[in-house]
């Protein structure tokens, strides 16, 4: 749970900087989170879970 609230908050951030630098529209901006909030509600969403758990895994075992 701890991991998911860290990516969260990274995200937010990287997601803040890029509309504040220009680089992302806010309809862009929309449209994307529109999206993943749709994609997290279908049966995809336990596989890229379990492939973020293992990135996780793999990045913090360096």
């Amino acid at each position: 749970m701890a991991l998911s609230i860290s990516a969260a908050v990274l995200l937010g951030i990287i997601v803040f900087v890029l509309l504040k630098g220009g680089y992302v529209r806010v309809g862009s901006m929309l449209a994307c989170t529109l999206f993943g909030f749709t994609l997290a509600a279908t049966g995809l969403a336990p596989v890229i879970n379990s492939g973020l758990v293992s990135l996780a895994e793999v990045i913090s075992s360096l």
